[in-house]
């Protein structure tokens, strides 16, 4: 097979206990690197959707967890020794609870707006489900195995929650309203919460509300405690064109004292959003937060925090009004020793028996979506769809990840297998609307398909347009049990305004373009993804993909 050589090496690797490739740490990305190696980043800090993130330092480390919806496995955690350079080292949720309604494809619902915390030698992280009310779950070992979910309060609407452990022994929670849910927005609520952090023990009380001041939207809070005052930082004014606010109380109920203390000024970063404040052993003070870019989603910037008069200012305040503006370069936050510039891992070469950190589903993992193989390859199957199949967003396993920047080239290498007419696998760029190379079984041939799905959101139906047929690389076995292999390269190239341009190869080296252009656009609450499906009709026989190794490049 096509992936034969790399089975071979491999399985040496295997037996000497060893792993080919980089490691995480080492990763640089070809299209996207903030450390500009000269003592100043640039944002975004990480040019992919990581929205509402939170952030918190344990020692000389910082984690960040952000919002993860139904993409699976949830809640992310990157790590960092310099709030600059990144890299995803674990997920704190493999399956989402109830787990026969997130095994199936439920764009928009699940974790919204985190709160990761660092208490009593523990790692908690908190989160709103809009439908089902504040989650929790915990570890003592950040890079190990979560505890199951916790539903620590079961509502309607609240969404997102952080949590405060005072000096005092108490503890509290903060949290959102989802209008579409609740009925509320723009509100902020306050409840006592158990010790322990598994329950909420008093009734909530509101803190704020917005609209009278004209800071609609309020969201995404974040609870603090600082020099005998309580503080929550929380955006206003919606994702795409809104301020950052703080608030200052003696008491964890208020009244609070509110005031705006960043703004996109004169600054491109529009938005700014919500996030996390986050303090350095070197007695800096930093905000990660993020910036809709629409398409790409909400991607993740850093800026510095100066406290003035017992406020935050956060980002540069060049008019010393209080309120800064986004930077857009800066110097690095001092650390005590040297990071290597390294980046979230995108390509993959499929050579450990680990799926790679930077794939997730569009539900909870079931067999058998797919397995990690000892051969060098990952092995997507086919997911049988219905007769009354519309289109694409339905389908729970389609495997993708993040669009890593505004432009850049995704080639796979891969061999597809068939055993039934109509079984087809391919890759996909996944949003509110969609499109997929495919290459579908049609008696002795293989068809290249260009596929497009324009308001997939909307349950429109696909338009297809047949550009090849392909005699198969192989022919495995004999009569209703025989399988067709074909070797092929998958490509998209994301341009300029996200304009994805598909081809494919039989060598590797000359592509042949597919079809028009297909203009990208964001999923729900996300930005979009790339990757790859397997589909199928209802059979007997069984169809698959084989990924050899997926890059990603300029």
């Amino acid at each position: 097979m096509m992936h034969s050589l790399k089975t071979i090496a491999l399985s040496a690797t295997i037996l000497l206990g060893t792993c080919p490739g980089l490691l995480a740490e080492d990763y640089v990305s070809e299209v996207w690197v903030a450390d500009l190696g000269n003592g100043k980043y640039k944002n975004p800090i990480i040019n992919a959707y990581y929205s509402d993130p939170d952030v918190i330092r344990v020692g000389n480390d910082y984690y960040l967890t952000a919002s993860s919806f139904t993409n699976i496995p949830a809640l992310p955690i990157l790590h960092s020794r310099d709030l600059v350079n990144w890299e995803i080292v674990n997920y704190a949720v493999n399956k989402l609870l109830p787990a026969d309604y997130f095994n199936e494809a439920r764009h928009g619902d699940g974790v919204w707006a985190p709160a990761i915390r660092y208490h009593n030698g523990e790692y908690y992280i908190y989160w709103g489900d809009p439908d089902r009310g504040v989650y929790m779950v915990k570890t003592k070992d950040i890079l190990g195995d979560w505890e199951d979910p916790v539903l620590v309060y079961a509502a309607k609407g609240i969404i997102d929650t952080c949590p405060l452990w005072d000096e005092d022994g108490k503890a509290y929670l903060v949290n959102g309203w989802a209008r579409s849910r609740g009925g509320l927005n723009a509100l902020l609520t306050v409840t006592e919460m158990a010790p322990d952090g598994k329950s909420l023990i008093g009734d909530p009380v509101a803190v704020y509300d917005g609209l009278p001041d004209g800071n609609h939207t309020v969201e995404g809070p974040k609870f603090y405690k600082k020099d005998g005052y309580y503080y929550i930082l929380a955006p206003a004014g919606g994702v795409a064109t809104g301020w950052q606010l703080a608030f200052r109380s003696k008491s964890p109920y208020g009244p609070y004292e509110v005031k705006t203390v960043m703004a996109q000024g004169d600054s491109p970063v529009n938005g700014p959003h919500q996030g996390g404040w986050v303090d350095t052993p070197a007695g800096e003070d930093w905000f990660i937060h993020f910036q809709d870019k629409g398409v790409i989603g909400r991607v993740a910037h850093l800026n510095p925090v100066k406290w003035v008069d017992g406020w935050p200012v956060i980002g540069e305040d060049k008019d010393g009004d209080g309120c800064g503006t986004p930077v857009t370069e800066y110097r690095k936050p001092k650390v005590a020793e040297k990071v290597a510039i390294h980046t979230p891992v995108e390509s993959d070469e499929f050579n450990t028996l680990e799926l790679g950190k930077q794939w997730q589903w569009f539900a909870n993992y079931q067999l058998p979506f797919g397995f990690t193989t000892p051969y060098g390859y990952y092995r997507l199957y086919g997911h049988t769809v219905a007769p009354e199949f519309v289109n694409m967003r339905e389908v729970p396993n389609i495997l993708t990840q993040k669009f890593p920047n505004d432009t850049f080239t995704a080639t796979a290498k891969v061999t597809v297998s068939a055993t039934q007419d109509g079984q087809q696998s391919g890759l996909i760029v996944m949003g509110r609307d969609y499109a997929r190379l495919s290459v579908e079984k049609a008696g002795d041939e293989f068809i290249i398909k260009m596929i497009e799905c324009l308001k997939a959101d909307k349950n429109k139906p696909e338009t297809a347009e047949t550009i090849t047929a392909l005699k198969p690389t192989r022919i495995n076995g004999e009569g209703g049990r025989a399988s067709m292999d074909l070797d092929i390269w998958l490509r998209v190239k994301v341009g300029k305004d996200y304009q994805c341009t598909f081809s494919y190869s039989l060598d590797g080296k000359k592509f042949t373009p597919c079809g028009k252009p297909f203009t990208a656009r964001e999923g729900h609450w996300i930005g979009a993804r790339v990757g790859f499906f397997s589909i199928e009709p209802a059979g007997k026989n069984r169809g698959w993909m084989d990924i050899d190794w997926f890059r990603i490049t300029k």
